[in-house]
């Protein structure tokens, strides 16, 4: 009897203690399950005396390894448990499945604790090196619930995490400072506040925020907060989204504040053309900060960096700087496909955009603010880019935005200047570009280079310039007599980009 206690011990020790913890590529299942396998080979083997009790367990030990790192090889279909575009990234020595904890992919059962409890559970590995939680293929319908750090949320194919439709699945949340009460207690879908080590991905699974309720009760101004969010990061670092799609979110998709060191690749967003104020990825007062090979389609801005909103964001005072964007294909119906601002009072600096395609989109890039909201936008450089059928190309004005209440002063002017935008392609345009500086505050180095648009408008004049200085070279048509300065060493360059991310 004492013998069979050992081999039962044994294979318990394997799973689940320093053994398995010294071999993190080891699954526990598949080490129990070895251990089941070979508890019948050993009850034969020992009862037939063909191995002596030493010889028997060695022999068992090694099999068991065997098996176990086999299974390892041959793959888990619940994924690695890590980003695996992520240079130098290990995989996370620990997994669990949202059914582990009750969830239903039925698309009716309400899963909300289920993920809070799965998320509470993957806390006890954060110094473990942390955990995946696996969400298979299923219809997973859930209120809010937040993450935690050193956790890989990983959606495998035909796996949609569905945001409820009951209101009162959305808890308020307290207002970003950056903000005021001006954007009022927002509620959102998934959260990540001073986190840290955060990967969601998958197999291009979803997240479906079933926005258009929320969009109905927008138009109708019978909302008591703010729309949910699909994917809030607040105060985190060390972030990667990728090989997920966005659909249907009841605001904005993505939207990183206050966090550092985030990537987001290989993402599809996707919201109705007419869907109000519902914005892609929204980079909010973030510090090295990655977007490449997404695609997104929305009502109003595609990617828009933000910083906080008139004295909120000037006394927060945390900007948006080092961003890089590359190969990204945007539409937007309502908006922009690219924008900066409004909200940018706490300032939007060193940012380079590559590879740009735009198409069927009202603005394909737009720099906006107004008077009160202070902050800066400079020291930007937007280079290859298509655009295609875009009724107005490029836009700078100061003249847009409304503010969280009167605190604002309206003295507190903009800055934006030092911004390049250069190897332009366009067809199926029909504004060329609009320039409107604020009077006794203009726009300046405002550099264009290499650009062709042309114009299926009847306009007699495709720019329109007021309170703006720059530059121009090899731009078809022919812009403003304001952009015509005849040095370009003002101009901010991609190169002068790059030195300052390599600091």
């Amino acid at each position: 009897m004492r013998f069979w206690a050992y081999v039962g011990f044994e294979c318990v020790y394997l799973g689940s203690s320093p053994l398995s913890s010294s071999f993190p590529f080891l699954d526990r299942s598949a080490v129990f399950f070895s251990c089941r396998l070979l508890f019948g080979w050993t009850c034969a083997a020992w009862l037939s005396g063909a191995l002596r009790a030493e010889r028997l367990m060695k022999r068992l030990v090694a099999v068991l390894l065997l098996l176990a790192v086999a299974g390892a090889v041959d793959g888990d279909e619940r994924s690695d448990g890590y980003c695996k575009h992520t240079s130098g990234s290990t995989p996370r020595p620990h997994s669990v499945t949202i059914t582990e904890f009750g969830a239903v992919g039925d698309g009716v059962t309400l899963n909300t604790v289920a993920f809070q409890n799965a998320v509470f559970y993957v806390r006890s590995f954060a110094d473990k090196g942390g955990a995946q939680l696996y969400v298979p293929k299923g219809r997973w319908l859930t209120g809010s619930f937040d993450l935690t750090s050193h956790l890989t949320l990983f959606l495998d194919k035909d796996a949609v995490i569905i945001g409820s439709q009951d209101a009162s699945q959305w808890p308020p949340a307290e207002p970003l400072p950056s903000y005021g009460r001006g954007i009022d207690l927002p509620v959102l879908i998934i959260l990540s506040t001073m986190l840290e080590s955060i990967c969601g991905t998958g197999n291009n699974g979803a997240i479906d925020g079933q926005g258009s309720v929320w969009w109905e009760w927008f138009h109708s101004h019978t909302l008591n907060y703010s729309r949910p969010h699909l994917l809030e990061l607040v105060s985190s670092s060390d972030i990667v989204v990728s090989n997920l799609t966005f659909l249907n979110p009841p605001a904005w998709s993505i939207h990183p504040v206050y966090s550092s060191n985030v990537t987001i690749q290989n993402i599809i967003i996707h919201a109705s053309s007419d869907s109000p104020y519902t914005d892609g990825i929204v980079p909010d007062s973030c510090s090295n900060f990655h977007i490449e090979d997404c695609s997104i389609s929305v009502g109003h801005d595609a990617i828009v960096l933000k910083s906080g909103w008139d004295n909120y964001g000037i006394a927060f005072g945390k900007p948006s700087s080092n961003i890089q964007i590359n190969n990204v294909h945007l539409q937007s119906s309502l908006g922009s496909a690219l924008a900066f601002g409004s909200e940018m009072s706490g300032g939007i600096s060193d940012v380079s955009v590559e590879h740009l395609y735009v198409r069927n989109s009202h603005t394909g890039i737009n720099f906006k603010t107004t008077r009160g909201r202070g902050g800066y936008i400079e020291d930007i450089v937007i280079s290859d880019v298509k655009m295609e059928n875009v009724h107005e190309a490029i836009r700078f004005t100061g003249y847009c935005g409304a503010h969280p209440d009167d605190q604002y002063d309206p003295d507190v002017v903009p800055v934006v200047k030092r911004v390049t935008i250069k190897d332009v392609i366009g067809s199926n345009i029909s504004i060329a570009g609009v320039f409107s500086g604020i009077d006794h505050d203009p726009f300046t180095a405002i550099c264009l280079a290499n650009i062709s648009l042309p114009i299926t408008s009847d306009l007699s004049d495709p720019w329109t310039c007021s309170n703006v200085a720059g530059f121009s070279d090899s731009v078809f048509p022919q812009p403003c007599l304001d952009l015509s300065l005849n040095s370009s060493l003002f101009c901010f360059s991609l190169e002068t980009f790059r030195a300052i991310a390599e600091i």
